[in-house]
């Protein structure tokens, strides 16, 4: 009994042994088929998961390019900074630290605290865009996991100056408009990494070694804007909002010849250091009522550049694109003969000349455009015909964008000829006839001007250009980019025709954008505004556009005032103005003289012009107000940030000649006293670009070693130096 006993206990114990084997080899099993699963087929991806854990990688930001004026003027700087991030796992005593950081960094302590106890975070941004001075002191107190790296923040120091050209960036310094948004690529530089080994904590490993590379700096951007010619521009624009009270006023003025843009302005506009700010307190008010998304609605509406991203009726200074084709295609000379009745029937009620009441009868081909008589247009497109018509159309350019480097570029709303010609060219409707003076149809106010420069300059059509160079870090032409041509789209003999009848009907029609002395040529416009699908009555658009001198033009301008209020709403009372402002003064600075005619010298009344005062070696203060009191207006010319104490050794017009009142007085200055002692400033942690800007500023001179950021300088800061001194820079 006891054997049987005995025998089933040790088949029951084998049984058992053999099942606890099987189980152990199919575990040993699967274990060994999941190591080689997780070291074979997921090693890779195992071991990059590691490395992440174990590694801390900061961006460093790179310096952001400058943007120039054609004169080498800084337009928009990156201002040198320092960025503080924090590590929480290494910080050893967390209340002092917060307690040191919180005034220097005004960040309030308690969140600093709540930010250093998050033991989830390895590496936190504790703020951007932190002052030189107070890195440097966070920097000697040496805080163990605190650290300090290069920074750049945009800087545009001339506030609302050109910002539908220059745009602006965002928190991240990427472009958002403008310039800064076309060339992104080429002013963002390649960004730098400091990498190191850390422990699960973030603390960093003591036999680990970092590895550090610096950022580059992006490419600078030379545009083809004066910064002269801006101002002069933004400040007839000022003006005409004050007097005018529109929604907008714009003007662009471009080189005739190679169709570089000198100058490019619309108002009210906004402020790139602060882009999110409202017009008015009355658009603050409404903004804080709108939900997000309509917050940025207003936003990038508030960003668009009107004068090439909107559309609008262009009127009649569309006019010489008609009087172009005719004259060209020999359907009409400048003394064929027309009478208007101030009416004519094409479909529907009569096209009305602007005056109906009093018309102007008989009249030439010249005098039809210096009267700017809309009966008289229809005849000559009637006699053109839309087919050639259309083809003059497609050779100004207004079938393609024109091609200026600033992004989201709007083309014209043009209906196709068989829209407006339906039945054929043996019918002549009332659609094509409104076109012959500038409606029915939409378009930029720049593609007018360029269509217009073309009409002048020998009939030549240029594609606008806004940049003119791209720089490296040490000033050398990258790329440059050369006026380019589109077509001849007419004869330079009709060209010539459109010259002398422009400018006799600015000189006869005693237009407000004359200057006498330059033989300025144009044509206004005055269009009514389509709003909701009808022409109210009294809302029109105002507008200009021009060249100037017609004998040998150099620049032309359009200017555009978008529904004045008050007085009379004509394109010479509202728009010419603003351009005549613009001639004037531009052709000043230029050193332009005039060249008047017996007729003009004749008409000038010396009484009404003013002398301009000696305010040479004056200091700035005492010029301003000399200027003051003789009702004329300054403007600095040579330096960016101007001393009240600064000397003035130069001014345009020159002391003693004779200008209107109110005129503008260029003023150069010697900012700095020749005998006055230079203190070597610390350059620490500046780009190569900086250094020279300070150092040309000073008179210094500079000597390069190495490359990247300022590590080391001699003299040292602090010391007393000469002009000319070399100053020899280390840069790592």
């Amino acid at each position: 009994m006891k054997k049987d006993r005995h025998q089933k206990l040790t088949k029951s114990t084998r049984t058992r042994l053999i099942i606890m084997f099987l189980t152990l080899t199919v575990c040993m099993f699967a274990l060994v088929l999941r190591l080689g699963w997780l070291q074979v087929i997921r090693g890779e991806e195992f071991q990059q998961m590691a490395k992440q854990q174990q590694t801390s990688d900061i961006t460093l930001t790179p310096g952001r390019g400058t943007i120039y004026d054609r004169n080498g003027k800084e337009l928009v700087l990156s201002a040198s900074t320092h960025a503080v991030y924090a590590s929480p796992g290494e910080i050893r005593n967390k209340e002092e630290t917060a307690t040191f950081l919180a005034t220097l960094l005004e960040i309030d302590e308690g969140e600093l605290l709540d930010r250093f106890n998050n033991e989830t975070a390895r590496v936190i941004t504790l703020k951007r865009w932190v002052e030189r001075s107070v890195g440097k002191e966070i920097q000697e107190k040496k805080l163990r996991g605190i650290w300090i790296t290069d920074d750049h923040k945009r800087h545009y120091p001339y506030g609302n100056f050109a910002s539908y050209v220059l745009g602006h960036t965002n928190a991240d310094n990427d472009g958002v408009a403008g310039i800064e948004l076309r060339y992104d690529k080429h002013l963002s530089g390649i960004p730098g990494r400091w990498i190191k080994t850390v422990d699960r904590d973030g603390r960093q490993l003591s036999s680990s070694t970092e590895i550090y590379h610096p950022s580059e700096e992006g490419l600078g951007i030379v545009l083809t804007i004066d910064e002269v010619i801006q101002h002069i521009t933004e400040k007839a624009l000022d003006n005409a909002m004050e007097l005018h009270n529109p929604n907008r006023a714009m003007a662009v003025v471009m080189n005739v010849k190679t169709g570089e843009i000198l100058a490019m302005a619309a108002k009210p506009d906004y402020d790139p250091n602060n882009p999110r700010e409202p017009w008015n307190e009355k658009e603050e008010e409404s903004l804080a009522t709108m939900a997000s998304e309509e917050q940025l609605d207003y936003w990038f509406s508030m960003w668009r550049n009107p004068i090439i991203n909107d559309t609008y009726e262009p009127g009649s200074t569309f006019k010489v694109v008609t009087a172009a084709a005719a004259l060209e295609e020999g359907t009409a000379n400048l003394d064929s003969e027309y009478y208007s009745d101030g009416y004519i029937n094409v479909g529907g009620p009569p096209i009305r000349s602007w005056r109906y009441y009093d018309p102007f009868g008989h009249q030439t081909f010249a005098e039809a455009y210096r009267n700017s008589d809309n009966p008289v247009y229809v005849e000559i497109l009637r006699d053109l015909g839309g087919e050639a018509f259309y083809e003059y159309i497609e050779g100004f350019g207004f079938f393609d964008l024109t091609g200026i480097d600033l992004p989201g570029e709007t083309g014209s709303i043009i209906p196709s000829l068989n829209q407006v010609q339906p039945k054929g060219p043996e019918v002549f409707t009332r659609d094509l006839a409104t076109m012959s003076f500038g409606q029915s149809f939409n378009t930029t106010p720049l593609q007018i001007l360029t269509a217009y420069a073309a009409a002048v300059n020998d009939g030549v059509l240029m594609e606008p250009q806004i940049v003119k160079e791209l720089l490296d870090e040490e000033g050398n032409i990258v790329e440059q980019m050369e006026p380019r041509k589109v077509r001849q789209v007419i004869s330079a003999d009709t060209s010539k025709k459109i010259r002398q009848i422009s400018e006799e009907a600015m000189r006869l029609g005693n237009s407000r954008a004359y200057v006498p002395g330059y033989a300025v040529g144009g044509k206004t416009g005055t269009a009514q505004k389509l709003v909701d699908g009808h022409y109210p009555a009294g809302v029109v658009i105002g507008s200009f556009v021009g060249a100037a001198p017609m004998d040998d033009p150099e620049i032309a301008v359009i200017t555009i005032v978008d529904e004045p209020r008050g007085g009379t709403l004509y394109g010479n009372t509202t728009a010419a103005p603003i351009a005549g402002e613009i001639f004037a003064e531009t052709f000043r600075y230029l050193g332009i003289e005039p060249r008047y005619t017996e007729e003009e010298l004749e008409k000038i009344d010396e009484e009404d012009k003013i002398e301009v005062p000696n305010i040479l070696t004056k200091t700035l203060k005492e010029a301003k107000s000399i200027l003051a009191e003789n009702e004329l207006e300054y403007l600095v010319v040579n330096e960016l940030f101007v001393e009240e104490d600064a000397i003035v050794i130069e001014t345009g017009p020159k002391p003693g000649e004779k200008v209107e009142i109110n005129s503008t007085i260029s003023i150069y200055i010697e900012s700095r006293d020749q005998d006055a002692e230079l203190t070597m400033p610390d350059l620490e942690g500046m780009s190569v670009q900086e250094v020279k800007r300070i150092l040309n500023a000073m008179g210094l001179q500079l000597k390069v070693q190495g490359e990247g950021r300022v590590v080391n300088h001699d003299p040292t800061p602090g010391t007393v130096v000469e002009k000319e001194t070399i100053v020899i820079v280390e840069f790592q």
